[in-house]
């Protein structure tokens, strides 16, 4: 067979540290850097030209473990790399987490002429980690509202039958009918909440089918518009025609995406935009023994409502935790299942007063590979 090999051209060489996701940042013997690559660029927030002939000290002032690990790399030769994640400081925008690892360059007579810097974004794997943490935790909670929920039923049932009893006693006229009717509708509200809460805690396994993720969209907003007529709520869908039909259970996605979608319109007052993005995230892929990573299907839904509080972002998929007067407080909680049963993850930002984006990955997986028959995980 014949071998191949990727000709010693230097373009060849720069166009794989342009591809590179790790961000690479070459320092000369003079302390000044010489190369900066396109993912150095969208991490720090810097361009290429901003960056080359400057001194590395002065680029990462004032970032002294960053710093600390460049001057022992070239002052002793040896590769080193952080412990502890670092934050980047980048202008016009938060701290971004990374990684940090240093080796130094080497002439081919062994002589050192610099170092090599790389720096790995870890936010994906931080958005990845609470992931994770919210499903564990929601399954944890899960198991212990299964329990109570079935102790509660019993008796809730037997209040109803009791309060139906006594409703069938009394006169026709009687005043106290109106007490009996407020119990019967109070327990089959609790009942309600209590069904919801199976739900959560059901261990009822997803029924895979190609699903049209547009198809439920369109239908989901055709209904939303006519549910919020009273408000001046602009429903936009970008949608991106080349996605087609995804394995999963259309069910329970499409309750997924009508709870996030219903919850965009109700964080709206009075007027304000709710629009739902699907796109291919191209720098993720979704990783099952015996096949080829797959990338991620992500659908974004965003409002320009009210807003999250930081402090609430935490824990508003806790099971009963909401700020809605009329809410139960399972909504989100529910959702947070459903992707954890699609091994996708379901991230949220927000900022008060302008608005929230949930955004929900999932593995684009072909028929006969869903995640119900192999365990999977997600890689940056």
């Amino acid at each position: 067979m014949k071998k191949t090999s990727i000709a010693p051209d230097p373009q060849v060489y720069i166009r794989v540290l342009e591809s590179l996701d790790r961000g690479v940042v070459a320092i000369g013997r003079d302390g000044r850097i010489a190369l900066f690559n396109p993912a150095a660029q969208s991490y720090t927030g810097l361009s290429e030209r901003q960056c080359l002939e400057r001194p590395y000290e002065e680029l990462f002032i004032g970032q002294e473990a960053l710093l600390y690990l460049v001057r022992t790399a070239i002052r002793e030769g040896r590769s080193i790399s952080g412990h502890e994640d670092l934050l980047l400081n980048r202008p016009a925008a938060p701290p971004l987490p990374v990684n940090i690892s240093v080796s130094p360059i080497f002439t081919a007579e062994g002589e050192q002429e610099g170092a090599v810097l790389i720096i790995r974004d870890l936010s994906r794997v931080r958005e990845l980690e609470s992931a994770v943490r919210r499903a564990d935790r929601l399954s944890m909670l899960g198991t212990l509202a299964a329990g109570l929920a079935h102790e509660i039923k019993n008796p809730l049932g037997g209040i109803k039958g009791a309060a139906q009893l006594l409703a069938m006693e009394l006169p026709g006229q009687s005043a106290l009918q109106e007490y009996t009717e407020v119990m019967i509708k109070e327990v089959e509200r609790v009942n309600g909440i209590i069904e919801e809460l199976m739900d959560l805690a059901r261990p009822r396994p997803p029924e895979w089918t190609e699903v049209n993720l547009a198809k439920i969209l369109d239908d989901i907003v055709l209904f939303q518009r006519e549910a919020h007529r009273g408000k001046e709520i602009r429903f936009q869908l970008n949608l991106d025609p080349s996605i087609p039909p995804i394995h999963g259970d259309e069910n329970l996605l499409t309750r997924l995406f009508l709870n996030l979608i219903k919850n965009a319109a109700e964080a709206i007052e009075q007027k304000g935009v709710v629009e739902i993005v699907t796109k291919v995230a191209s720098e993720l892929h979704f990783n099952h023994p015996g096949g080829r990573p797959v990338p991620l299907i992500v659908v974004q839904v965003r409002d320009t409502g009210r807003g999250i509080p930081a402090e609430e972002i935490d824990q508003i998929f806790t099971p009963f935790y909401t700020s809605k007067t009329k809410g139960s407080g399972l909504g989100l909680a529910t959702c947070q299942k459903i992707v954890s049963e699609h091994r996708g993850f379901l991230k949220v930002e927000s900022s008060p007063g302008r608005g929230t984006v949930f955004a929900v990955s999932l593995p684009f997986l072909r028929p006969g590979s869903t995640p119900a028959k192999s365990a999977g995980k997600t890689n940056t």
